[in-house]
């Protein structure tokens, strides 16, 4: 997969993917952040700065794409959403 929203992780793996905010936000910073999950895949923990959203993900059925989602909150109260795709393959 090419695209820069895009992973490849095996079922066994746990593994952080990050959203840098920075270049949309500009002055403004991430007040709040909220990862919406398919099911099917799991959310270990999740982290946040004033510009990046961080997930850690495990899990998911092989052969199987997944799409999360990362919805912030500004301190300059703007809402936004961005995703990752994350497809599932035994390695």
């Amino acid at each position: 997969m090419a695209a820069e929203n895009q992973f490849t992780k095996d079922p066994d793996a746990i593994l952080d993917y990050q959203i840098d905010w920075s270049a949309w936000l500009g002055t403004d910073t991430i007040n709040t952040s909220t990862w919406i999950m398919p099911t099917g895949i799991t959310k270990v923990s999740d982290n946040k700065t004033t510009t990046t959203a961080t997930v850690w993900l495990s899990g998911g059925t092989s052969g199987t794409l997944y799409r999360v989602t990362n919805r912030i909150l500004t301190v300059g109260n703007r809402t936004d959403d961005r995703s990752l795709e994350i497809f599932v393959e035994q390695r």
